[in-house]
């Protein structure tokens, strides 16, 4: 766990105190399972429920005798126990106890990663209704395409992120699973109804069969969920990187008062905050393959998965939950710069719209391939202007492109004048608009 990278309300869940009370709750329950059952007498069972307690620092002392975490703890709790001890863990094995108390550390820290979705969304929601019709070009290749709006940018991140949130709900009934089915799963020395009620206890869903672990494909789904998500907030992260470029400048990440971009350049302003989450999308990402290759243990089970989920299980919640309101406080406070959009749009002198002027003349009798060439010999024209480092408009402002196209005598042959210069109306572009915003949000 790096310290920088944790936000107190998920780190508290993955601590060492966290991992024990959650081991406590799980043998609570099992006692009072156990007691509803008839096995534990009254008296007993509230001996337990009342005084069972453990020692972080007791357990490893134990444990560094024992080399057995789970025997360190049982024996901890014993010394806050009298004779009522010998009914802590009856019947169960070190995995019933693990396995299922990791599943209560999963689900509360799945619970606060769908609400940091949850948040990011309505951040997204909010900008994109901002600039629904805020225009900048749309790129492909990185090269100039066709007019779009930053809004259409934004909603088909709420989309992507609607996406996460329906996969992350199905992944929390995945994990939310527990077991009490004793060694090898066979529930040879308890009954189905021991880990029913003990499960229905802490909120769980029983296995309908497990062998001496939870099997970890439910693990696996839920790094593969979280590496899923990282990936697109990742996306997001690196297109407001590129906005910033000083080439681009269309939008920037908030630069507060007294911050500090360079220790060398005073001038600089760098986009920080998301070259960060690229860093931690890649380390979330990274958390998938060890969770995968986890899944297959030997026979029943094995211990080689226990050492590095001890890594990936808590840092990945840990870092997934930093990242997501790192991006939410970016996108809550990105300074958008309509204008610069804007004058990025003009800057190939109108040829944006070649697309437009291509299908009009197929409208007009004219094959698409003769089509092409008019349109693109055009074009050409343009950018050889702007290789040599000219203005791809006059010094009047008007656009090259549209120039050429006026002078071009086959083109104005099939086209007149008022619907070659209606090619460049902006208006074309958002008349879907609303339609779209609707099918979104």
């Amino acid at each position: 766990m790096v310290q920088r990278y944790a936000r107190e309300e998920m780190a508290k869940n993955w601590t060492q105190y966290a991992r024990y009370k959650a081991w406590l709750d799980v043998e609570l329950a099992v006692v009072k399972a156990w007691n509803k059952l008839g096995l534990i007498p009254d008296d007993d069972a509230k001996k337990i429920l009342d005084n069972a307690d453990f020692s972080v620092e007791r357990i490893d002392e134990i444990e560094a005798i024992t080399k057995h975490d789970l025997i360190a703890f049982t024996t901890s709790v014993s010394e806050f126990l009298g004779d009522e001890s010998r009914w802590f863990h009856y019947g169960m094995t070190s995995s019933d106890t693990v396995d299922t108390a990791v599943a209560l550390q999963m689900r509360d820290s799945l619970k606060i990663i769908i609400k940091d979705v949850k948040i990011l969304m309505k951040s997204v929601k909010k900008r994109a209704k901002e600039h629904k019709y805020t225009l900048m070009v749309g790129r492909s290749h990185g090269i100039h395409g066709e007019p779009i709006t930053f809004g259409l940018v934004l909603a088909i991140w709420y989309e992507e992120l609607k996406r996460h949130l329906k996969n992350l709900k199905e992944t929390y009934k995945v994990i939310n699973v527990g077991q009490i089915s004793g060694a090898m799963g066979n529930f040879a020395h308890a009954p189905i109804e021991l880990e029913e009620i003990a499960c229905k206890e802490l909120g769980l869903t029983s296995a309908p069969v497990s062998n001496q672990v939870i099997q970890r494909d439910r693990y696996a789904r839920l790094a593969t969920s979280l590496a899923l998500l990282a990936s697109s907030i990742e996306k997001f992260a690196v297109q407001i990187r590129h906005m910033q470029r000083t080439e681009v400048y269309e939008a920037e990440e908030f630069f507060a008062k007294g911050q500090k971009g360079s220790s060398a350049m005073p001038h600089k302003r760098n986009p920080i905050l998301t070259e960060n989450i690229t860093g931690l999308a890649r380390t979330i990402r990274s958390f998938a393959t060890p969770a995968m290759e986890n899944v297959a243990l030997w026979h029943e089970r094995d211990i080689s998965h226990s050492s590095n989920e001890r890594f990936w299980l808590p840092d990945s919640f840990i870092t997934t939950d930093f990242m997501l309101h790192r991006m939410n406080n970016v996108i809550a406070n990105l300074t958008v710069m309509p204008q610069n959009m804007m004058k990025n749009l003009n800057l190939t002198g109108g040829l944006v719209f070649s697309q437009r002027v291509l299908l009009e003349l197929p409208k007009a009798g004219v094959s698409r391939e003769d089509a092409y060439k008019i349109v693109q010999r055009n074009a050409m024209k343009v950018w050889q202007k702007i290789q040599k480092g000219k203005a791809p408009v006059n010094k009047k402002g008007e656009s090259l492109y549209l120039k050429y196209l006026l002078s071009d005598k086959e083109l104005r042959s099939k086209l007149t004048q008022e619907q070659i210069k209606e090619c460049f109306n902006y208006d074309y572009y958002t008349k879907n608009v609303d339609k779209i915003f609707k099918r979104v949000f």
